[in-house]
């Protein structure tokens, strides 16, 4: 990627570490989401997992409860402190990585990621996916929810191009750029097809909600 993309990437993490006393504003204030939380409690979560980008832990006691084991991971020191603070969980490792640079030591049954792959550049989502495939055990699954193109009449500072962004805007006045990819269902179903994947993504109060099954053999 460029100068200009890393930049961006660094942009996007410093703002996640700055958030992280706001972070969990929106779970509490919006009913979208804590009805979306619950969503967990129906989708295929099992055995070993890696939650990637796991914030606050907003979701992690859900998928502690399902899971033999998490992982979860993020970049932010900040937001892993409040995160590990909600516990404790005897089944939880909490791990400090920069997900565009951590290559997991061991294979995982589930992969769950929330409000993630909208953060991906498109020119990562390739390498993104062939990551999630190696990662994952025979059988295993990715499970991921995020943001649908509705989503964006809500962003501030929308722009579009080969990365696209939106603005952020945090209590003391800063304000960051971040990557912000408003997936479509239908889109993002044919794109991993097309790539071998079986792939199911359903829309709900406006997310997607998505499973997804690797190749198991070369295309």
């Amino acid at each position: 990627m460029s100068s200009d993309d890393d930049a961006l990437l660094a942009e996007q993490k410093a703002y996640y570490r700055a958030a992280a006393a706001e972070y969990d504003r929106p779970y509490a204030e919006l009913e979208r989401l804590q009805r979306l939380l619950t969503v967990v409690d129906d989708l295929p979560v099992s055995g070993d997992l890696l939650e990637l980008a796991c914030g606050t832990g907003q979701w992690t006691p859900r998928l502690a409860a399902r899971a033999r084991s998490v992982t979860a991971v993020d970049a932010a020191a900040e937001v892993l402190a409040v995160a590990r603070a909600r516990g404790p969980f005897p089944n939880v490792r909490f791990l400090q990585a920069d997900l565009f640079e951590w290559q997991p030591s061991r294979r995982f049954d589930t992969v769950f990621f929330a409000f993630w792959l909208s953060h991906v550049p498109p020119a990562r989502l390739s390498g993104f996916w062939d990551t999630i495939a190696a990662v994952l055990a025979p059988g295993g699954k990715a499970i991921f929810i995020d943001d649908g193109p509705a989503a964006a009449a809500s962003e501030e500072g929308v722009t579009d191009g080969p990365v696209p962004t939106v603005l952020r805007r945090l209590d003391d006045g800063s304000r960051y750029r971040i990557v912000k990819v408003f997936h479509d269902a239908r889109t993002l179903t044919g794109d991993l097809t097309a790539r071998g994947w079986t792939v199911s993504v359903r829309a709900l109060d406006g997310s997607l909600v998505g499973i997804a099954e690797p190749p198991t053999g070369p295309l």
